[in-house]
């Protein structure tokens, strides 16, 4: 079993073409991969009145609560809601980079997902963020000099992206920090 998994989708990501009907609170649950998990569906499908239920679900399978963040667009908004931490999308735009700072006025923990795919500039993050790196794409960049400036500045945790049961799981992320000479950082033990 692996330490944290933070950064799981399920049927409340209902936009999200690549979620399946299984993904549900309840399989994950069932899965328990991680000793700690966060369920963090997609921020813009839960405003419509749907976070109340979303909240409930995901405390009562004993989970951590998180959204994802698609930038800029959706920050202001996310920072009102009850959530324990973020899963924040930042792509090199000015807008993006000052979300970041609203949203760790929240005092909530502010994960940077997917930089490689959204070509996030990592020196115009603030060092309180944390940096993510996950199975879905980290392999589709050219992550060892992306990354390795890096590993002193920032903390980062290691997701899964999962979007479907046989996503959950972490060995492609755990394969990248160990080259990296990363430790995982654990949010909440």
């Amino acid at each position: 079993m692996i330490a944290q998994d933070l950064h799981i989708h399920t049927i409340y990501s209902a936009t999200d073409s690549v979620i399946v009907p299984e993904q549900t609170i309840e399989l994950v649950a069932a899965v328990r991969h991680a000793r700690v998990v966060g369920i963090s569906d997609h921020f813009e499908n839960l405003v419509s009145g749907a976070f109340e239920r979303y909240a409930g679900e995901v405390k009562n399978a004993g989970f951590k609560l998180g959204v994802e963040v698609d930038g800029h667009a959706w920050a202001s908004e996310a920072a009102d809601y009850p959530v324990e931490y973020y899963i924040v999308h930042c792509r090199d735009q000015d807008a993006d980079y000052m979300a970041l700072e609203q949203l760790l006025k929240t005092g909530r923990p502010v994960i940077i997902a997917h930089p490689t795919a959204f070509a996030t500039d990592l020196n115009r993050v603030p060092p309180d963020c944390l940096i993510e790196i996950n199975n879905r794409y980290v392999w589709r960049s050219d992550w060892k000099p992306y990354y390795a400036p890096f590993v002193d500045r920032f903390r980062f945790v290691l997701g899964s992206d999962a979007h479907q049961p046989n996503w959950l799981g972490q060995a492609v992320a755990r394969y990248v920090a160990t080259q990296l000479g990363v430790t995982e950082h654990l949010l909440f033990n």
